[in-house]
């Protein structure tokens, strides 16, 4: 999703301008961890009666502020979000009954004939019901899903963006996967165009609940997981898990789910989730510790998602109704991992290669907003103290390698560094008050203090390091660089190893309306021309960390694409099936990694080109347009229009 349509996207939430609040004794609304399915199954026919109705929905807990939501329960049970899950195995004729108790005529989705998806609704006046009927003609994950009206779906008001619910169909006969979970992600925002963060409340969370209230999820060493995850919401998610690769085994939309064949299944430590989109992983717990998966937009795990926070500033009175990992002040769409020991795990005592990186910070260097990097000992930029690198100074290691490497903070803020993509130990993973185990938990690194990790890179690949504490913040000012890991006796060679590092220029502290930071590549706005020698082969490594949108890269013979051969993902090879030649265009969100392979056949002039995902075209009007509305206070058409979206960057490459 383009940023100009995730803005349109949350700009259209501006219905509800005001603090949340709840009627006394309302329905509580229950979080739902989609472990127990809904309905009786007998003779090939699962039997289901559903209810939406109006209850208060705390995301943050308890004790945490309220918000008056619709959501759907089985008949004459409690509320939940997400609603009851439906779970079948294939050739299961599913019958349900569904009731509405709201105040409005709803409108269903997912239960028609032909498949689950808004191609297929129902609707339902106030107090009334209808029996739908669905038969799922293959094994997946859908979903079903409503809003109150009878206008096409368009975007859900606030009120009832919790309206929804899982279905999944298992293989007959399959044995149901120890650790298989359902994990659905929902939002709720609302926009206040004077509001400097463009917000008035937001929240964001995984099966009803935001970090760090989220379900902690226990598993021991050496357990094979299998995870669905969904997400209802109308804008992107990369979600990136810490310390493993998964498994890529389906992508769905709600309508039909692709399941991987073997030739066709990847590793990745980062995908993402489109807009109402699904899919399905594996991953194996073979390191003890604690560990998190979560969005990588930075401002989805900020305190912007937090509904402490009210026009963008953090009430910290309510404060002491969450359970953990201050100061670091992480919110949102994030699951914590526990995995127990089995047994004695082996202890490194080979002697580290080390390295000592300073973090470092200058006022007034994007604007009003702070400049931030790494800089590395034994650079020229060390024995600078104005300087400032961006991307900071690439890790060159060698695989089975150990290395210990120091922090120090001279910065005003606190430090934390997340080595991404590698598998290591937890301790030094780097999310502070929570990497480690029991007593042995990583602490952020105050200014002037250090902190020493040490780690093994256990396989080649591509990489990179950045900060993981108020990451929107510290990221957008340049916290990061490049990991690349070689094979041993392998030796990096800048010729034709080129970093491609795509970053901004600072961070939007208004996510709505903007202003947005432009993209830079490599730390640079204006990228200096690339040069190529014609029948050499190069290595193009392409990393993003470019803000909270996904970002489009092209190399272009005019305007044509040229084509390369993708090799490598998050670090790890493809499979033989997903490396032939294509079209030289990649569109990837913030944590994602991709390594491509690229020989010119002769000399020519190409161009590099980066920026923003293009709209779709609108489509053509069926009719003359009807008369403007006047806009009324409070809506959502009396906000201004957001701000452009920061302008494609061409770079010239020459091929000599």
């Amino acid at each position: 999703m383009s940023r100009s349509i995730a803005c349109a996207a949350l700009v259209a939430l501006g219905s509800l301008t005001t603090a949340p609040v709840h009627s006394p004794g309302s329905e509580r609304i229950v979080p739902n961890d989609n472990r127990r399915p809904a309905g009786k199954l007998a003779h090939g026919v699962l039997t289901v009666a559903l209810e939406a109705r109006s209850g208060v929905w705390r995301p943050e807990g308890d004790s945490g502020r309220a918000l008056d939501v619709a959501a759907f329960a089985v008949a004459g049970k409690a509320l939940s979000t997400p609603g009851p899950v439906i779970r079948v195995p294939l050739g299961t004729e599913i019958h349900a009954t569904i009731r509405n108790r709201l105040d409005r005529p709803l409108t269903v989705y997912g239960f028609g004939p032909a498949a689950a998806g808004h191609a297929d609704s129902v609707t339902i006046p106030p107090d009334s019901s209808a029996a739908v009927r669905l038969k799922p003609r293959a094994p997946g994950t859908y979903f079903y899903y409503a809003k109150r009206g009878t206008d096409s779906f368009g975007l859900r008001p606030v009120e009832d963006m919790q309206l929804h619910g899982l279905i999944v169909v298992d293989p007959p006969g399959a044995p149901r996967h120890a650790n298989d979970r359902i994990f659905a992600m929902s939002w709720w925002c609302s926009v206040v165009p004077k509001s400097p963060s463009g917000l008035g409340r937001c929240t964001m969370a995984i099966n009803g609940l935001s970090w760090p209230h989220t379900e902690r999820l226990a598993y021991t060493q050496g357990d094979s997981i299998h995870w669905r995850v969904a997400n209802f919401t109308e804008i992107d998610h990369p979600m990136h898990l810490h310390g493993f690769y998964f498994r890529m085994e389906s992508k769905g939309d709600g309508r039909a789910d692709t399941l991987y064949t073997p030739d066709q299944r990847r590793m990745a430590v980062t995908e993402v989730l489109q807009p109402f989109g699904t899919m399905s992983l594996s991953w194996l717990a073979d390191r003890p510790g604690n560990w998190i998966y979560h969005c990588h937009y930075a401002t989805h795990l900020s305190k912007l998602v937090a509904l402490d926070t009210e026009n963008g500033e953090l009430d910290s009175t309510m404060m002491q109704h969450h359970l953990s990992d201050r100061p670091h002040q992480m919110f949102g769409l994030v699951l914590g991992i526990s995995i127990a020991p089995r047994g004695a795990n082996p202890v490194a005592m080979d002697p580290p290669r080390t390295i000592r990186l300073v973090q470092r910070e200058r006022p007034d260097v994007y604007g009003s907003q702070a400049g931030m990097s790494y800089v590395m000992d034994g650079t020229p930029e060390a024995s600078d103290p104005s300087a400032l690198p961006v991307p900071a100074p690439m890790l060159v290691l060698e695989r089975g390698k150990r290395v210990a490497i120091t922090i120090v903070n001279r910065s005003n803020e606190p430090a934390a560094v997340h080595w991404h993509g590698i598998e290591l130990e937890s301790y030094p993973d780097g999310v502070p008050g929570w990497s480690g185990s029991g007593n042995t938990v990583l602490q952020a690194i105050a200014p002037g203090d250090s902190l020493t990790v040490r780690w093994t890179p256990p396989r080649a690949g591509s990489f990179m390091y950045h900060s993981h504490f108020n990451e929107s913040m510290q990221m957008g000012s340049g916290l990061y660089g490049p990991i690349i890991v070689l094979e041993p006796g392998e030796r990096f060679d800048s010729a034709t190893d080129k970093i491609l590092f795509f970053g901004t220029a600072g961070s939007a502290t208004n996510p709505v309306f903007g202003p947005f930071p432009g993209f830079v590549m490599n730390g640079k706005t204006s990228p200096e021309p690339m040069n190529l020698t014609a029948g050499t082969r190069y290595r193009l490594r392409v990393f993003n960390l470019a803000g909270d949108s996904p970002l489009r890269v092209s190399l272009d013979s005019g305007t044509t694409p040229i084509r390369w051969r993708p090799v490598a993902k998050d670090g790890y090879p493809l499979p033989a099936s997903q490396t032939a030649a294509r079209e030289a265009v990649v569109v990837s969100d913030p944590g994602e990694i991709y390594d491509f392979e690229y020989t010119p056949p002769a000399a020519e002039e190409l161009t590099l080109r980066f920026g923003p995902v293009p709209p779709p075209p609108a489509p053509a009007p069926a009719g003359p347009p009807p008369p403007p509305t006047p806009p009324q206070p409070g809506d959502s058409a009396a906000a201004p229009a957001p701000s452009p979206p920061p302008p494609t960057v061409s770079v010239a490459v020459h091929v000599r």
